[in-house]
């Protein structure tokens, strides 16, 4: 998704531990850390739902098929 199209993001950080160390060499060491990042949705207003679903009620459904020949 280009970012002009993003109205924000929502990034979210969990900080791990070192399950397979020693706790004297683990102590030395940063903890894992896991950081996810997606686009922040937003929010529909019902009005504007409302307002496209009229509009699209004389639209058909489907692609319109067209004949060859």
């Amino acid at each position: 998704m280009p970012e002009n199209e993003s109205v924000g993001s929502s990034i979210s950080v969990q900080r791990g531990v070192w399950a397979d160390l020693p706790p004297d060499v683990a102590i030395m060491l940063a903890p894992p850390v896991t950081v996810t990042a997606r686009p922040a949705e937003r929010p529909v207003n019902p009005y504007r739902t409302a307002q496209l679903g009229r509009s699209r009620g004389n639209m058909p459904g489907a692609r319109h098929l067209t004949h060859a020949g």
